[in-house]
């Protein structure tokens, strides 16, 4: 029987602290996730794995947990996430990158960072969906991201899971670690723009956002966590865009999720 053919995310992942309690982003997630079928593997693009040079694939057979953060709760270092990795299926996508005129390393230690296994642990919580990590190129532009998404979408018809892990907005130097302000209207204007444009299916305005966007230089300082988005969009093939999630943390620090069928 033919794999149903799998969706694209884009996931907002937040602080770290989401794994320890997620509350309404993780039912969102893990009940976005109850509804697919057959997932035979998925694929990640994090904002928290860059590479210069070509682009790595993650080919570790059982991918360690990488706590890649500092201050937080203790009980944070203790979570696992134990998926399988898919060394055939890293072979597969570095073939692939390397067809489409990119080099690709396999990376046979990688583990998962947090980018991946904290949203993962919210959606697939049984971790026994194999995961793989690409890296996000060095230097890159926006357009270079959204090809790597184009690239890969094929996988999608195989049953793989694509998937990119950031921020729409993503400032830890504005953040209210309080948890009792709103979101400030710079943190909304700059996501409701990124919104419309997504719904528009307007991907050259997106490549522009530094340019056109209100509040750009405040909701997206460095490039890292807006760049997985340009991936996801790639990958959706001009798919129309569902919200997964929509809120806030510690402020302004966007959870936005967004999924193409």
């Amino acid at each position: 029987m033919k794999n149903p053919v799998q969706p694209v995310l884009f996931v907002s992942h937040g602080a770290p602290t989401l794994a320890l309690d997620g509350g309404a982003w993780a039912d969102a997630l893990g009940a976005w996730a109850g509804a697919l079928r057959d997932v035979q593997g998925i694929l990640v693009l994090s904002a928290h794995w860059e590479s210069a040079g070509p682009v790595r694939v993650m080919a570790h057979p059982h991918p360690e947990t990488l706590h890649d953060f500092g201050g937080f709760p203790e009980p944070l270092y203790r979570m696992r996430y134990p998926s399988p990795g898919a060394p055939p299926l890293a072979a597969r996508v570095a073939t692939i990158i390397r067809a489409g005129g990119l080099e690709a390393d396999l990376d046979p230690l990688r583990p998962l960072d947090h980018g991946a296994w904290v949203p993962l642990r919210a959606a697939f919580p049984e971790a026994t969906i194999p995961v793989i990590q690409v890296s996000l190129p060095m230097p890159r532009t926006p357009r270079q991201v959204f090809e790597l998404g184009r690239l890969l979408s094929p996988l999608r018809q195989e049953g793989v899971l694509l998937m990119g892990s950031g921020g729409v907005v993503h400032n830890l130097g504005l953040l209210d670690w309080s948890g009792r302000s709103v979101p400030e209207p710079w943190a909304v204007g700059f996501e409701a723009w990124v919104a419309e444009r997504l719904d528009r299916q307007d991907a050259p305005a997106l490549f522009e956002a530094a340019r056109q966007a209100p509040g750009y230089a405040r909701a997206v300082p460095t490039s890292e966590h807006f760049d997985p988005l340009f991936f996801a969009l790639g990958a959706a093939g001009g798919a129309p865009v569902q919200t997964v999630f929509q809120g806030w943390q510690h402020g302004s620090l966007s959870l936005r999720t967004w999924a193409w069928s």
